[in-house]
């Protein structure tokens, strides 16, 4: 399942996020893809080392924790370091997929979901589309600044070259309490069936007995 959350950051937020990268050194991104992916892998990325970019990650990690639909969509129980890429044109990262886990060799996580930020505008620049293969095809997507699609790890996917301007997006991975994806999709739709039947006014004890449920489910698949 892929959830879309649109306005993870806008206005100010949106407009700190770029000005401050614009002030960070950029360096190839090779450095931190999986043996797999090296090769295919042709970008810039933040230094990740530089204080000012590990700021960045803190306050675009909290604005994502916040969005309505991410805590039901994704149920995080860790979120690896951010990674703010730069893809100039003709830069592109080929087809691939995740390393299954991630982080340092003490202390790795199973990367259950990616998530992608995009931080430019989609008229800002040609190319640069996040494409995810499917037994349906190819899924291709472009975001408006401040939106986010979260999605499946287990993916094969790209992104495409950049013909014109800079595509910018912020990019990380969760480890989720509840492993199984289709069991993330139960509880998904069963919280926002629950949001919608409160809103529309339902009696207090049907969104009770909602409530049980969701939480008894996540007691049983979480780990």
């Amino acid at each position: 399942m892929s959830v879309i959350l649109q306005h993870v950051l806008e206005g100010e937020d949106l407009a700190r996020v770029r000005e401050d990268l614009g002030a960070i050194a950029w360096k190839s991104g090779k450095r931190t893809a999986g043996a797999a992916a090296r090769g295919v892998k042709e970008n810039l990325q933040a230094d990740g080392g530089d204080p000012r970019t590990q700021g960045l990650e803190r306050f675009v990690v909290d604005a994502l924790r916040r969005h309505p639909l991410f805590e039901i969509a994704a149920r995080p129980a860790r979120i690896t370091r951010l990674l703010f890429s730069r893809y100039e044109p003709g830069m592109t990262y080929g087809a691939h997929t995740d390393d299954a886990l991630m982080g340092p060799a003490e202390d790795k996580l199973r990367t259950d979901l990616a998530f992608t930020i995009f931080l430019e505008d989609p008229s800002a620049y040609d190319g640069g589309e996040l494409v995810t293969e499917s037994a349906l095809g190819d899924q291709s997507l472009k975001l408006s600044a401040g939106d986010a699609i979260l999605y499946p790890a287990t993916t094969i996917h790209y992104v495409a070259p950049v013909t014109r301007g800079a595509r910018i997006a912020a990019v990380g991975w969760i480890q989720s309490y509840v492993a199984e994806a289709a069991q993330r999709e139960i509880l998904f739709d069963l919280s926002v069936a629950r949001a919608r039947f409160s809103e529309a006014g339902a009696p207090r004890e049907q969104v009770l007995l909602m409530d049980k449920s969701i939480s008894n489910l996540l007691r049983m698949w979480a780990r």
